[in-house]
C-alpha cells in the first residue's frame, strides 16, 4: 500500500494523489483503510470512483474510442480530451456526445480542446499582444491611467504576506489560521528552493501595534503595521491605499519616500492572503486590483508546485508548454458536488501577474500554537493618510457583543429551506433542539438568509447573516451537527464536513447531504426535530455520538 494516511487529508487534496495509483488492489487497500478509520462517505466515494476507473484500465477500455460517453460526467470527459492530440479523434467523440446526452459544458469541452490541438498543428508562431485599449479604442479603458498595467515583466518578488484582521479590538482566529499555513508554506518553499524568503504580517488600525506579538508568535517572520486612531473601523479606502503602499515599498512603484526601504528590495509580494471575511473579501478585490493581479476567493486549500502550461496566451506560442515554478495552487469549492477548482494565477510573455493572492475561507486550517519567544523584524510603516479618505464621519455606532462566534460550541442545530412551511415554528423547533443540548447554537443555511420568509419578531433576531453556515459563511466542527431541511449543496458542505457527527433530516431521500452526513432521517423537520428533543432531553441521543466517533 502507497505510503499515504488518508486521515492526515483533506478530499480536497486526496484527489490529485489518488489520482496518480493506478492499481486497483493498491486503492482496495486504502478504501478498507478510510472505512475502518474516519469513514468519509465523500472520501469512500472518490475511492470507489478511483477504483472504477482503474479497472477499466485494466480491462482495456480506457481508449477513447471505447468509451461510453454518456456513463461519463461532464468532468470525466474534460479530463479524458485533456490528454488527446489527435483531431479526428476528438471530433469523434463530439459528434457521440451530440448523438448522446448532448451535453452543453460537454459539447464545450471538446470543441475546445479541438481548437487548441489544431492551433498547435497550424501555427508556431508567436501570438501577437495587443493592449486592450489599441485593441479597442472606443471603449472607455480604466487602465488608460494606469501606465504599469501592461509594463511590469520580469519583477523581483519575493515573500508571503498575510493581512492580519483585527476586530473590536481582538486579533480573529482566520488571521492565526493564515499565518500558520503561510509559516508551513514557506518553510517548506525555502527547503524546496533553498530560498530564505518571509512570511510578513501585515496589520492596519487604531490599535496594530497591540497585535504584533500575537502575530509573531504565529509565525510571522517580518511585521509591518500601521497605526492611527482613525482607522478604528474598517474604511475601504484608507485601508486598500495603505497595504498597496505597503507592498509597493523598496520597488519601482513605490511612493514618494519609500523608494528605498532597508526591510524591502523587491517590486512587490509573490504572494498573498486575506481572510475570507465581510472586510477581507472586500480588501482582498481592492488591493489585488490595485496592483493589478489576479485573486482567487473563498479558498480551502493551499500548495505551492511547479505545473507546466501550455495556453498559447501564457507561453507566447502556440504549441508550445512551459513549466511555471513557484506557482501558488488556491483551491476552491464548486458548483458541481464533490469537486474543487485549483486557481492558478500565471504570467504572461508580456505581463506580470503577481501578487498570487487568495482568500481564505475561516476554518480551512488549524489554528497553530503560539511560540512564545519567537523573535521577527517589526517595522512601523509611516506614511500620510490623505483627509480625503475620512470625508464620511461615524458620529455615532453600536457594536454587537462579540457577535455570533459558531466554531466552539459542541453541537450546532442548522435548518435550511425545509422550514418554508412555517417559517417561525421552524426555528421554535431549533431553538427547542439547541436548548436541550449543554453547549449548542443555532446555524443556518444560505437558503433561509437570502429568501423572503417572514418571521415573527420573537424568532426574526435569529436569522442574521452572522449564523450563516458554509463557503461565505462560517465553518464550524463540532461533535454533533444536525442539519435540518438542508439539501447539502457543496457551499454548504464546505462549512460542516469536519463534525465529528452529521445528522441529517430531509424529506428527499436523494438529497446531496445524505452523502456525507453520518445518520439520514427521512422525514419532515416538523415532525423528527420534536423527536430528537425528547430524545436528547430523555439522554437516548448520546450513544449515536459515541457510535460515531468509534
Amino acid at each position: 500500500m502507497p505510503d499515504i494516511d488518508l486521515s492526515d487529508h483533506e478530499i480536497a487534496e486526496l484527489g490529485p494523489m489518488l489520482k496518480d495509483i493506478e492499481d486497483p488492489e493498491v486503492l482496495r487497500e486504502l478504501l478498507a483503510a478510510e472505512a475502518g478509520g474516519l469513514d468519509r462517505a465523500p472520501v469512500i466515494r472518490l475511492i470507489e470512483d478511483r477504483i472504477e476507473k482503474a479497472e477499466t484500465v485494466e480491462e482495456g477500455e480506457s481508449r477513447p474510442e471505447a468509451a461510453d460517453l454518456t456513463e461519463l460526467s461532464v468532468a470525466d470527459v474534460a479530463n479524458m480530451v485533456r490528454d488527446i492530440d489527435d483531431a479526428e479523434t476528438l471530433r469523434t467523440l463530439l459528434e457521440r456526445e451530440r448523438e448522446g446526452r448532448d451535453r452543453d459544458s460537454a459539447v464545450t469541452q471538446i470543441a475546445n480542446r479541438i481548437e487548441s490541438v489544431e492551433g498547435s498543428e497550424e501555427r508556431d508562431e508567436p501570438v501577437e499582444t495587443v493592449p486592450p485599449e489599441e485593441k479597442h479604442p472606443e471603449l472607455d479603458h480604466p487602465t488608460n491611467e494606469k501606465q504599469w498595467v501592461e509594463g511590469t515583466v520580469d519583477g523581483e518578488y519575493r515573500d508571503m504576506w498575510v493581512y492580519c484582521e483585527t476586530q473590536a479590538g481582538e486579533l480573529v482566529d482566520v488571521s492565526r489560521e493564515m499565518l500558520g499555513k503561510a509559516r508551513e508554506l514557506m518553510d517548506e518553499y525555502n527547503r524546496r528552493y533553498e530560498s530564505d524568503e518571509r512570511v510578513v504580517a501585515v496589520l492596519v488600525g487604531a490599535d496594530a501595534s497591540d497585535h504584533v506579538e500575537a502575530v509573531v508568535a504565529h509565525g510571522a517572520d517580518l511585521v509591518v503595521y500601521h497605526e492611527d486612531e482613525r482607522l478604528e473601523r474598517f474604511r475601504h479606502t484608507p485601508y486598500t491605499e495603505i497595504v498597496v503602499d505597503m507592498m509597493r515599498a523598496g520597488g519601482g512603484l513605490a511612493s514618494e519616500g519609500h523608494a528605498s526601504v532597508d526591510w524591502k528590495a523587491y517590486h512587490e509580494p509573490r504572494y498573498t492572503l486575506f481572510p475570507a471575511t465581510n472586510n477581507g473579501r472586500d480588501l482582498s478585490a481592492l488591493v489585488q486590483g490595485a496592483l493589478d493581479s489576479g485573486l482567487a476567493s473563498d479558498c480551502s486549500g493551499l500548495y505551492i508546485e511547479s505545473e507546466m502550461i501550455s495556453n498559447p496566451a501564457k507561453v507566447g506560442t502556440a504549441g508550445d508548454k512551459t513549466e511555471f515554478e513557484r506557482v501558488m495552487h488556491m483551491k476552491r469549492p464548486d458548483f458541481s458536488g464533490f469537486e474543487y477548482s485549483t486557481i492558478l494565477c500565471i504570467d504572461k510573455p508580456d505581463r506580470d501577474f503577481h501578487p498570487q493572492g487568495a482568500s481564505v475561507i475561516p476554518g480551512s486550517f488549524d489554528v497553530p500554537e503560539p511560540e512564545p519567544g519567537r523573535e521577527a523584524a517589526v517595522v512601523e510603516y509611516e506614511m500620510s493618510l490623505d483627509a480625503d479618505w475620512f470625508e464620511v464621519e461615524v458620529t455615532d455606532a453600536e457594536r454587537l457583543d462579540g457577535g455570533v462566534d459558531l466554531s466552539g460550541h459542541d453541537v450546532v442545530v442548522a435548518v435550511g429551506r425545509g422550514i418554508g412551511d412555517d417559517p417561525t415554528r421552524g426555528i421554535e423547533l431549533a431553538l427547542d433542539l439547541v436548548d436541550a443540548f449543554e453547549d449548542a447554537d443555532l446555524g443556518l443555511s444560505r437558503g433561509v438568509i437570502t429568501s423572503s420568509y417572514a418571521f415573527d419578531s420573537h424568532v426574526e433576531d435569529y436569522v442574521a447573516e452572522e449564523r450563516q453556515i458554509g463557503e461565505s459563511g462560517q465553518v464550524v466542527e463540532p461533535e454533533i451537527y444536525v442539519a435540518a431541511g438542508i439539501s447539502g449543496a457543496i457551499q454548504h458542505k464546505v462549512g460542516c464536513d469536519e463534525s465529528d457527527t452529521i445528522v441529517a433530516v430531509n424529506t428527499d431521500p436523494e438529497a446531496d447531504i445524505r452523502e456525507f452526513s453520518d445518520y439520514f432521517v427521512e422525514g419532515d423537520l416538523f415532525e423528527v426535530l420534536p423527536r430528537l428533543t425528547e430524545a436528547v432531553e430523555a439522554g437516548r441521543l448520546a450513544p449515536v455520538a459515541e457510535a460515531s466517533d468509534d
